[in-house]
């Protein structure tokens, strides 16, 4: 199947308020995750591996971090007709940032008409998930579809928490609800669970076009494509159908990990996300190689542990280690270590997520935390033991107890 056709919009503008402080200084999307990776790199390698070429990523809110991963990690080859190209925000609509997720591709429209896909994908860039586009895209196709949507089963339990979409037995959409207070209705024959939009989504270019151009039109309307766009073309009897998620499947997949799709949008379900990396059996497996997990590869030295003298060992227990670190005469446990970091002797790191450039000193313990990068920890500090003392050192702290030490914090 030629996928030549698609043109590929990635949403990745968000702010990402509810992973402050993370997100102080750059955008949802460049949030490091998994020791070595940013959050984007997920949705861009599954539309490399899935074999589409021709990706524009749409930033806006502290886009600078984000900028530099994508123009270092992400060569392509234009003279075969790829690209991943940066489109920064440029307020072409009065003078306006993006006012919600359709505003941005349609103050980007210019992009479809040069381009004249027949497809257009548009895809969030800030979730964690594996997935094989070209089997949506199948999908859509065979249904002749407007607009196709891709969703996934999650218990009636969990449905104020996302926008829940109804289906006939032929999975055409019949109702869409943004966070239902009551009870939604259940997937046919599946009377405990429900569907929840991934936010993702395949469009005829014609349909996509017409629906941006008329909501932009519209000053009531909150100009976003789960508030609006959607059900306006419900409304109007389009052929909307949805993609059922937990049926895809990728080369060198395993079972357990079928279905997975972790929307890390708070401190917790981040800091969870990275702990079920370092399951035995985890979900998301990422030394796959048959559906590679590509990003900026750094030009340090392999991970390094130190000494073994008594009480004095440099030792990794269930941990993730990254490149040119140094774990010199510490130890840690359930912990994710971005490159560079340093672990001291005697000190002490449990289930934490140590992002770049972080030097521990001697003697410190730390649990249940997540220290941003370029953090020097004096010798003999503590956190994540005492909620109040973090509080007033200006960390924060997480409704599930999580301590986060910000990006360059002077402790």
């Amino acid at each position: 199947m030629a996928l030549d056709t698609a043109l590929v919009m990635i949403l990745a503008g968000g702010e990402g308020k509810r992973l402050y402080p993370l997100t102080r200084d750059r955008a949802k999307p460049a949030v490091p995750f998994g020791g070595r990776y940013r959050i984007i790199d997920f949705v861009i390698n599954n539309f490399i591996n899935s074999g589409f070429y021709k990706i524009k990523i749409l930033t806006q809110y502290k886009s600078d971090s984000l900028n530099q991963h994508i123009a270092r990690s992400w060569p392509v080859s234009p003279i075969l007709g790829q690209y991943i190209d940066l489109v920064p925000a440029q307020m072409r609509t009065n003078g306006n940032w993006y006012q919600g997720t359709a505003d941005a591709v349609y103050q980007n429209i210019t992009h479809i008409h040069d381009e004249n896909p027949k497809h257009v994908c548009v895809f969030g860039g800030d979730h964690i998930y594996r997935m094989d586009v070209s089997q949506m895209m199948r999908f859509h196709k065979k249904k002749e579809a407007a607009l196709t949507i891709s969703a996934i089963p999650i218990p009636i339990s969990q449905a104020g928490e996302f926008g829940i979409i109804e289906v006939d037995d032929e999975w055409k959409l019949t109702g869409f609800q943004e966070k239902p207070k009551s009870t939604p209705k259940s997937i046919p024959g599946r009377p405990d669970m429900c569907l929840a939009s991934m936010g993702n989504y395949i469009f005829e270019s014609q349909d996509l076009v017409r629906e941006v151009e008329e909501d932009s039109k519209n000053s009531e309307s909150n100009h976003d494509f789960g508030k609006n766009i959607i059900p306006k073309m419900l409304k109007e009897g389009k052929k909307v159908y949805i993609y059922d998620f937990s049926q895809n499947e990728y080369t060198g997949m395993t079972e357990s990990e079928r279905g997975y799709w972790r929307d890390v949008g708070s401190i917790d379900s981040y800091w969870q996300a990275n702990m079920d990396l370092l399951d035995y059996d985890p979900e998301l497996n990422l030394y796959c190689t048959d559906w590679p997990l590509r990003t900026y590869n750094y030009n340090l030295p392999p991970a390094k542990f130190l000494r073994e003298e008594a009480e004095r060992v440099g030792m990794a227990t269930n941990s993730m280690v990254s490149e040119g670190c140094v774990i010199s005469g510490g130890s840690i446990s359930r912990c994710i270590l971005s490159p560079q970091v340093r672990i001291n002797s005697f000190a002490n790191v449990t289930d934490s997520i140590l992002m770049e450039n972080v030097n521990v000193g001697r003697y410190s313990e730390i649990k249940k935390a997540i220290i941003d990068k370029n953090v020097d920890i004096p010798p003999y500090t503590k956190i994540g033991f005492n909620k109040e003392e973090d509080k007033a050192r200006g960390f924060v702290i997480s409704l599930g107890g999580v301590t986060v030490v910000p990006k360059g914090a002077k402790l």
